[in-house]
């Protein structure tokens, strides 16, 4: 029997990179899976590789830092599904210019609002259903960033994890007694298609090195299929092998 077999999980940020690698995997052990992504047609397009694994696949467009399309994304999901066993909080973005310097104050409401912003809307939203089911697991994606501040990463990226870290705490500290678990994967740098987008992309041969979404997959399902005694509450994973960022903070302190 597969593992997650009559679970229900929500992904977000699921359209591409370590988000539908979750949501695969989370299907793959016989989960249900409802996945949403500000991306209309990439996430249909996810859903339809995803239901590959015999499993019904829900797809939901949102903007998970908007509370009133959190709320709607939430009320479809329950209504097709019944219930939510798993949240994966995912979506996460980081913008070009990040430094104290040039970042805007748009582009750090932006980066907050989705990386922070976000997983509090979505776990406020499920809480009155898994607190009904007296269950229920909710994982939030950090970065190693969140732990260590770094100038390639930015200061509202940087913060925003931070913030996520006792965010998690939070959940636990509160939910408990309700039969809720909340743990905080903390990637190292992940092989993404965002990666592309920094100002001194990585080579071919330092992306192979790095963290693969599926490895973060791996740690998802590895958090969501502990038995419901026991909470993982933090899990960091990082590549064996740690590349030098000089190249990458000079690009970043240049601009």
């Amino acid at each position: 029997m597969r593992r997650l077999e009559g679970q229900v999980a929500l992904v977000t940020g699921a359209s591409m990179g370590m988000g539908k690698a979750i949501a695969r995997a989370l299907a793959a052990e016989g989960a249900s899976v409802a996945i949403t992504a500000r991306g209309e047609d990439l996430l249909r397009q996810a859903a339809d590789e995803i239901r590959s694994a015999g499993v019904d696949v829900l797809d939901c467009p949102a903007d998970v830092s908007d509370p009133a399309s959190v709320e709607t994304m939430v009320g479809a999901v329950l209504e097709h599904f019944g219930r939510i066993d798993l949240l994966v909080n995912n979506a996460g973005v980081n913008l070009p210019h990040r430094s104290l310097s040039d970042i805007t104050v748009e582009g750090w409401q932006t980066t907050v609002g989705i990386n922070l912003s976000g997983p509090f809307l979505c776990t406020r939203a499920v809480l009155p259903a898994m607190r009904a089911q007296g269950r229920g697991t909710i994982v939030n994606v950090s970065s190693f960033s969140g732990k260590r501040p770094s100038v390639h990463a930015g200061v509202a990226y940087s913060a925003s994890k931070a913030a996520l870290n006792s965010f998690t705490e939070s959940i636990n500290l509160e939910e408990r007694r309700n039969g809720i678990r909340a743990c905080l994967v903390v990637p190292g740098e992940v092989n993404t298609p965002h990666v592309e987008k920094r100002l001194h992309p990585p080579s071919p041969e330092a992306r192979a090195a790095m963290l693969q979404p599926e490895d973060v997959a791996a740690a998802v399902v590895f958090v969501a299929t502990m038995p419901e005694r026991a909470t993982v509450e933090e899990l960091i994973i990082r590549p064996t092998v740690l590349r030098n960022r000089d190249d990458d903070a000079r690009a970043v302190a240049s601009t």
